[in-house]
């Protein structure tokens, strides 16, 4: 066994700043590192898909029925985008795992409301929204509810485990709530605050809930608090204060921002709509929103407060909006920020069964409520404004709605990609920037995966397969039936059976306390793969207690990285298959030392998330397959050599260099998109088939290079093909479309619909 090396958390956030311009410029070509934005995320608690005026309370004030008020969210929707496809969790503590990791719930720790997640649910290991936007130079900040690293005691909590608090993970401005259970209630006596003092456990401590700081302060708006009311009370109701203190970070960092050109990230994640909902009736005026609303009187209890609790928090979210155009707050809006700041509003599961469910339609007719599996648990509202990126004629429309899945995981690797931060490696989460830009590529992402008390599901497409805990498997069309009102199974076996094989790879049935391990190569020179004593044990512990550990060989959990930071060049030889979630090659980014992963003779690797080979590595195939269910990416100064089949879609962004004896070759079963700074290297003997051969399509830029082996002397006049694809689009950049072998030997490029071909001069 291998005693536990530094996390790979501390090892990949060592290089952030270094790579910051580098992930910029290669994962998204073209977005200038000037241009990142600010990001405002509101993040609410179990509120149903249909709570909002575009997802049906518009229609209902129509018809002339019961609605629930959002003015300042529908016209965020008005003035952006309404992702009517967007997708949460079941229950809260995996949505917030799931929302900060990246990772869906067969990966992440809390897959579940666990009462202990509090104490082990994030781990030091694990790079979350923070930690990526803090290590690009993003001020932070988070209010609401946490649920991680504390207690939940009402009195005096302490903290459980310091590597899951939001301050252990790149958070430096914090009001929030340290455990789910004691987020059950409005008023809880203290909250967890920083920058905290010297001495503070994790870098955060205890201060009273309260609004004594904004009472009677005509810079602050007394709408919808009503702080300056006689009768409100002296503990605060939670989200009130959580609303106060973003607004804060927002009006300062908006200022700063103007100043520095630093950029901000805010996290207002509040407890409203979540049970108990009677609190709020003992607020002054609490429910003054329906005041001139004849029907509003006539509802269940439940329903009118769970009504003013939406209400209200939609006022408080004007209030932050409304200070993105006026930082300074002097009623002079040439100061605004709101231009390049990227509005996010997502509600973390569906909303709870109940009168509001029935009166007010509030999951908009979707079959399910919290905690379940159906759509009605997992679907929620989300909307995005971005006023620089998103307009009237932009590629995506403001004021539209778009069909596009959307998953709560796809939130961490969109907000690195506008950061110009890396996407932490293997997660299952895929960054929608290049839509949100309507520029750059759009990266697929072929299936999400949900996990529930009622079963699990995977959406591919319009397809939904549920693996019920009580019934046989379940396939329903979404678009024609969102509801889930027609069981399409025994028509469609086949899928049946391609859905359920994904949905158990991606391993939903596992018990509890399963996840993804970090590992690393510690090999020498020539050492082998499969001995588990070249690799890094794992364990997470926490207080003497040890949540998870593993110390084998590779294997589809493992998130590992193979990295050489010495002076000498390093090769690790693959002498078995190799599995794993993601996989990471990387040479020493300060020295030209390479690192090498060498596949035997006909040895596979896998990567079911991803594989990259990073700056100063190399892959090298032997007749084996790489294999993916998503991508390989060949960043700048990384090389793909050898001959083999690449089954994945893949991004060269560096060197791919079909090599060997024979006919070397690379056979792509998906695409191959080439970016303006990478090279094909293709190595022709005469023979056989073109040295890359592509089923997809071809997607070309960058530069073309030829070797000549063997001692091959092509003959004028004669054609080669390099390429072949389903279909070839964009070219090479090679000056005057020609290419010069070492020998001197000249080729004129051409093009046609589904091949490259070289033409000797």
């Amino acid at each position: 066994m291998n005693a536990p090396l530094p996390s790979y958390r501390s090892l990949t956030q060592g290089l952030v700043v270094t790579l910051v311009l580098f992930a910029a410029l290669v994962l998204r070509p073209g977005f200038a590192q000037a241009e990142r934005p600010n990001i405002l995320y509101f993040y609410v608690d179990d509120m149903g898909w249909g709570s909002i005026g575009p997802n049906g309370q518009a229609q209902r004030k129509a018809n002339g029925q019961p609605y629930v008020r959002t003015p300042n969210l529908d016209e965020l929707a008005a003035q952006g985008i309404n992702f009517t496809r967007g997708y949460g969790c079941h229950v809260c503590s995996p949505a917030r795992s799931s929302q900060q990791s990246g990772f869906h719930q067969g990966h992440t720790f809390a897959d579940r409301n666990d009462p202990n997640n509090a104490k082990k649910a994030m781990r030091a290991d694990d790079v979350l929204i923070g930690d990526a936007l803090s290590a690009a130079g993003y001020a932070t900040g988070y209010w609401g509810k946490w649920g991680y690293g504390g207690s939940k005691d009402q009195v005096d909590p302490v903290i459980d485990n310091v590597q899951t608090l939001p301050t252990s993970h790149g958070y430096q401005h914090v009001l929030a709530e340290l455990h789910h259970v004691r987020a059950h209630t409005f008023f809880q006596p203290t909250l967890w605050h920083a920058p905290a003092s010297s001495d503070a456990i994790g870098g955060i401590e205890l201060v009273p809930n309260s609004l004594s700081a904004y009472r009677n302060m005509p810079n602050y708006p007394s709408m919808p608090a009503l702080q300056n009311d006689v009768d409100y009370p002296k503990t605060a109701y939670c989200d009130d204060a959580y609303a106060f203190a973003a607004l804060d970070f927002v009006r300062a960092q908006g200022r700063n921002y103007n100043q520095s050109g630093q950029p901000f990230f805010g996290l207002l994640a509040v407890q409203i709509p979540h049970a108990p909902f009677g609190e709020i009736s003992s607020l002054p005026d609490w429910d003054q929103a329906y005041a001139d609303d004849p029907q509003f009187k006539s509802l269940a209890d439940q329903t009118r407060q769970w009504a003013a609790m939406v209400t209200r928090i939609d006022a408080h979210f004007g209030n932050i909006l409304s200070a993105l155009e006026d930082p300074n707050h002097d009623g002079d809006t040439s100061d605004s920020v709101a231009e390049n700041t990227l509005v996010v509003f997502q509600s973390d599961n569906g909303g709870p069964s109940g009168s509001n469910r029935i009166e007010l339609d509030a999951n908009g007719g979707l079959r399910g409520t919290k905690g379940q599996i159906q759509e009605g648990g997992i679907r929620v509202p989300l909307v995005m404004r971005w006023p620089a990126k998103i307009r009237a004629d932009s590629a995506l429309k403001a004021g539209t709605h778009s069909k596009r899945v959307v998953d709560v995981t796809d939130l961490l690797p969109t907000f690195c990609d506008l950061a110009g931060a890396p996407i932490p490696l293997g997660i299952d989460g895929v960054s929608i920037a290049p839509t949100l830009l309507s520029e750059g590529h759009q990266r697929k992402r072929e299936f999400i995966i949900h996990e529930a008390s009622n079963g699990q599901s995977i959406i591919r497409g319009n397809h939904k397969l549920i693996q019920s805990k009580k019934s046989s498997l379940q396939l329903y069309d979404l678009e024609a039936d969102r509801a889930e009102t027609n069981d399409i199974a025994a028509d469609h076996p086949e899928i049946v059976k391609e859905l359920e094989a994904l949905l158990l790879g991606e391993r939903v049935t596992e018990p509890a306390g399963f996840a993804n391990t970090y590992h690393r190569w510690t090999g020498s020179n020539g050492a082998t793969t499969s001995n588990p004593n070249h690799w890094s044990d794992y364990a997470y512990t926490n207080a003497g207690i040890t949540y998870l550990s593993d110390d084998g060989a590779p294997r589809l959990s493992w998130t590992a990285l193979i990295e050489n930071a010495e002076d000498e060049s390093n090769t690790a030889l693959a002498d078995k298959d190799l599995e794993f979630l993601g996989l990471e090659i990387r040479g020493n980014q300060g020295k030209p030392t390479t690192q090498s992963l060498v596949l035997g003779p006909s040895v596979n690797l896998t990567g079911r998330n991803e594989i990259r080979v990073a700056s100063n590595a190399m892959l090298t195939v032997n007749d084996g397959t790489v294999s993916s269910l998503r991508w390989i990416d060949i960043h700048a100064g990384g090389t793909l050599n050898g001959s083999g089949t690449i089954d994945a879609t893949l991004y060269n962004h560096g060197t791919v260099a079909p090599s060997g004896t024979n006919q070397p070759n690379f056979k792509v079963l998906s695409d191959y998109h080439q970016s303006a700074l990478a090279t094909l290297r293709v190595a022709l003997n005469g023979k056989g088939n073109s040295p890359l051969r592509v089923v997809g399509e071809a997607t070309l830029s960058g530069t073309l290079a030829v070797d000549l082996i063997d001692s091959f002397q092509p003959s004028p006049g004669k054609t080669y093909s390099v390429l072949t694809a389903k279909k070839v689009s964009g070219e090479f950049s090679n000056p005057g479309n020609i290419v010069v072998a070492a020998d001197g030997t000249r080729f004129t490029i051409n093009y046609k619909d589904s091949a490259v071909v070289l033409l000797v001069n």
